[in-house]
């Protein structure tokens, strides 16, 4: 057998065992979104980019593609939804504290001016979280007004 033949099966064996390893998938039982988006209350127009643009990774259910069941992708996509929900997990934004979630909108809007958020990698396949800069004014005028909030809230009395 040729040296490239024995490489390209046992590449082929390689790609085959790795099917065998997935990541845990993010799939909570609760993903109670509803403190944040009541607490922040965002206009439908933000409260519909929030949920095409961040939710996946900043949330406790992520809706994964269907290349999401082949490795190593799946292991790719795992550790960006992990990460992301690190920084930043709007479902449990019940348990952060009033300067946490000021914070996090200034993350928010950081983020968003910067483009840094949605993530390229994320847009490339999610056209529909691709943010123009009407949407992306949007939802840093509606954190900025979020923020606002929390930081009236930390005010001594």
């Amino acid at each position: 057998m040729k040296l490239g033949k024995k490489i390209g099966w046992t590449l082929l064996i390689l790609f085959l065992g790795l099917q065998l390893y997935r990541p845990e998938k993010n799939r909570a039982e609760t993903n109670d979104l509803q403190p944040f988006l009541v607490e922040t209350n965002p206009p439908a127009q933000v409260e519909a980019l929030l949920k095409s643009s961040c939710f996946d990774c900043h949330s406790n259910v992520t809706e994964y593609p269907w290349y999401n069941n082949v490795a190593p992708v799946s292991w790719w996509i795992a550790d960006h939804v992990e990460e992301g929900r690190e920084h930043l997990n709007f479902a449990e934004w019940a348990q952060y504290s009033n300067k946490k979630k000021d914070h996090k909108l200034e993350e928010v809007i950081e983020t968003v001016e910067s483009e840094e958020m949605p993530l390229n990698e994320y847009t490339w396949t999610h056209e529909e979280a691709r943010l123009t800069e009407a949407q992306r004014k949007a939802i840093m005028d509606w954190a900025n007004r979020s923020r606002a909030m929390y930081q009236l809230a930390d005010l001594p009395k």
